[in-house]
């Protein structure tokens, strides 16, 4: 089995470059996708980097049940309780070498081997679960304490009147009032319909997270919480219970019991296609920010990566001088171009999440004759009200 790629792995292909070892290998597979991955470090490269605490859900020898972890996962592996895999290592094979003390877990740490390796009991007890905090994890929590700061400032300004009895002040509150206005009528009205008032703080919410957290994975050093599918993965899911909670009884007579004017052979087979399809289309909506997202990040770092392959290829150092132009052209553009992709893939996904709330809350009047002439506006509108009246 090939081991996987971390997020730590730009840090081998520094440590590779450092020995003047830098292959095509590194640069592809460690540096450009290592680093769009996730990881349980900051990367403040050439400045340095900050580990994240590693938090586990552990059983020890006679099958208790229990919280360990350290502030870091150095602290963690000299605690001797634990060791760590080198990456190279398949932590399933039989032979494989669990490092824990010594000369040789010293020399992963000091080249830093150690954050990307699999950590492991290093007693007869096992790791149950991983809750360590990842990078990820820490931009998404960044990402939400951005928009709450926003929305928090702008409630106590129309708290103070300003936006209500007067005029909204300053860019950012007339930017903000501009963006959700549009939401509710362009998206949450058509979409959702009379009940949209319940739904719009989870739209609202939903797409100020998924813009700031794709605008912090422009910015140098940081990192974009939607290039991971666990986070968007989570919004899909919220837009999931949330449909099915506020469901009406159409919506379940309809996926559990088939179209009514079908017949029954034929329900049969479409009930099971109902219901799988409205569980794909919102995987669909987490697979489709996760991979716009990522792809995207790995568009960048390949571009930037064609400076070293170039620097591998030839010896001359004209290549990498003249790649290094064109690929810094190349990135700037796509850099733009993201930041307009951070703005589509929110809206994308939040009137998708509008969309599909909408199909489950929506009334259906039973009473209305579809094959019925449409002469005139007026007959066709008492046609649609008096069945209500009926009832």
């Amino acid at each position: 089995m090939a081991p996987a790629v971390h997020a730590s792995e730009p840090a081998e292909a520094r440590a590779a470059a450092a020995d003047d070892e830098l292959t095509l290998d590194y640069v592809v597979n460690r540096a450009i996708i290592g680093h769009a991955a996730d990881g349980y470090y900051l990367d403040f490269n050439p400045f340095g980097s900050i580990e994240l605490p590693r938090i586990f859900l552990v059983r020890d020898a006679e099958g208790s049940l229990g919280i360990d972890g350290a502030l870091t996962t150095k602290r963690l592996l000299k605690s001797e309780r634990y060791g760590v895999y080198p990456q190279d290592e398949d932590p399933e094979d039989e032979d494989a070498n669990l490092v824990t003390q010594g000369a040789e877990l010293d020399a992963l740490m000091d080249e830093k081997k150690h954050l990307y390796g699999t950590v492991a009991r290093a007693d007869q007890g096992e790791i149950v679960a991983d809750f360590s905090i990842t990078r990820h994890f820490m931009f998404g929590l960044l990402a939400m304490g951005i928009v709450a700061v926003v929305f928090i400032t702008l409630a106590n300004r129309y708290k103070r009147g300003v936006g209500r009895s007067e005029a909204p002040r300053g860019i950012l509150q007339n930017m903000m009032e501009v963006m959700i206005v549009f939401l509710r009528d362009e998206v949450a009205k058509p979409n959702i319909g009379p009940k949209y008032k319940t739904f719009l703080p989870y739209l609202l919410s939903a797409f100020f997270f998924i813009l700031a957290a794709n605008i912090l994975g422009l910015v140098p050093f940081s990192g974009s919480a939607t290039g991971n599918i666990a986070v968007t993965g989570m919004l899909a899911f919220s837009t999931f219970i949330i449909g099915q909670v506020y469901a009406t009884s159409d919506y379940w007579k309809h996926l559990l019991l088939g179209p009514p004017d079908a017949p029954w052979p034929i329900r049969i087979i479409l009930i099971p296609i109902e219901i799988m399809g409205a569980i794909t289309r919102h995987v669909a909506l987490a697979i489709r920010l996760f991979a716009n997202m990522m792809g995207g990040a790995l568009i960048i770092f390949s571009l930037i990566g064609v400076v070293f392959v170039m620097n591998v290829l030839f010896t001359t150092g004209a290549a990498a001088w003249g790649a290094g132009i064109i690929s810094t052209g190349f990135t700037v553009f796509v850099l733009l171009l993201k930041l307009l992709v951070a703005f589509i893939q929110a809206y994308v996904f939040t009137i998708l999440s509008a969309l599909f709330i909408g199909m489950a809350v929506e009334e259906h009047d039973h009473g209305h004759d579809e094959e019925a002439p449409a002469s005139s506006r007026h007959d066709a509108e008492q046609a649609a009200t008096a069945p209500a009246s009926a009832h």
